[in-house]
């Protein structure tokens, strides 16, 4: 199973975070990549806290006969072509799109790390997760997502957003 996860809370060409996000996933389509599955759309605090705007976020599962790093290729043109400009790491951003999970693969490079270092972290990856892929277990942690979700900071806001 394939597990990306996607925000956004900037505008970009496409419209306000919510509409990127769905653009964004289109746009995968039509790259040969597709997409098995969706969480609804949540609206999430930045994390670390900070005054930029709240974001969108989401998660999607995927099939693709591209490896780890093509498909990290591609995520990143699409990123680019909805305007994704890089400065300060936890900047705001019009989309992020990310590999949580590639097959349950465990990899450490300097481009790229399997799975996603801080997904363990983040409510506003494993609520929409456990909604794609609810038996799904952290690689290395071993851990089901549902534990993982017990064990987030109490100060996390991650509301999912009406259909």
């Amino acid at each position: 199973m394939i597990l990306i996860g996607l925000g956004a809370n900037l505008p970009s060409m496409a419209g306000p975070p919510r509409a990127t996000l769905d653009a964004a996933l289109g746009r995968l389509g039509d790259a040969g990549i597709k997409v098995v599955a969706h969480s609804r759309w949540y609206r999430t605090a930045p994390v670390p806290v900070s005054d930029q705007p709240w974001f969108v976020n989401g998660v999607a599962v995927l099939e693709t006969k591209l490896l780890p790093r093509e498909l990290l290729a591609v995520l990143h043109a699409v990123e680019d072509a909805f305007g994704r400009q890089r400065s300060v790491a936890n900047a705001a951003r019009t989309l992020d799109l990310d590999i949580l999970d590639y097959d349950g693969r465990v990899e450490a490079g300097a481009d790229l790390i399997l799975p996603h270092p801080r997904l363990q972290d983040r409510a506003f990856v494993l609520l929409p997760l456990a909604e794609v892929a609810p038996g799904w277990r952290h690689p290395i942690l071993g851990r089901r997502v549902e534990a993982l979700i017990s064990t987030l900071p109490a100060n996390q806001t991650a509301e999912a957003l009406p259909e």
